[in-house]
């Protein structure tokens, strides 16, 4: 078994959480067999004192099949 890992970065306006299932959503789209994240940074944009995005930067595993 090939386990192949990623770095994505996911955004959302609601919270890191989504941020992150952002993320594995689009991977997903072209991605078969993903087993796990790691969630290895979450930022966020702020205006006039206020979060406006959510970034959750993570790495994605998942079997490469041969």
């Amino acid at each position: 078994m090939v386990v192949k890992i990623i770095e994505l970065i996911g955004s959302s306006k609601e919270g890191w959480r989504e941020a992150a299932q952002n993320a594995i959503d689009e991977a997903a789209k072209t991605i078969n067999n993903i087993k796990s994240i790691h969630v290895k940074r979450c930022t966020a944009n702020v205006v006039d004192s206020k979060i406006v995005e959510y970034r959750s930067v993570v790495k994605i595993a998942f079997v490469v099949k041969r």
